[in-house]
């Protein structure tokens, strides 16, 4: 089985939000999960994939980390 991209999942206060995914977009995300809980031995929602995969998303585009590091230093923040 391949190394999948999200790891065990932190427990954080989380922050409600309501969304409509396409029909297509869940069922991969019900399959990672499953995927997910065959490498874990812990069944997961399938919902609670979106924060860390979004959070990677985030981490790893480029052109977003120059974008908040521009308007953390717009807002008188460090680095």
């Amino acid at each position: 089985m391949p190394k999948l991209k999200i790891g065990a999942l932190p427990d954080d206060k989380p922050v409600k939000v309501t969304t409509d995914l396409p029909a297509a977009v869940y069922r991969d995300l019900v399959t990672y999960a499953e995927a997910l809980a065959g490498e874990s031995g812990q069944r997961v929602d399938p919902a609670k994939l979106i924060a860390p995969m979004l959070t990677r998303f985030m981490a790893t585009d480029r052109g977003f980390a120059r974008l908040r590091r521009t308007v953390h230093k717009a807002h008188g923040g460090e680095g």
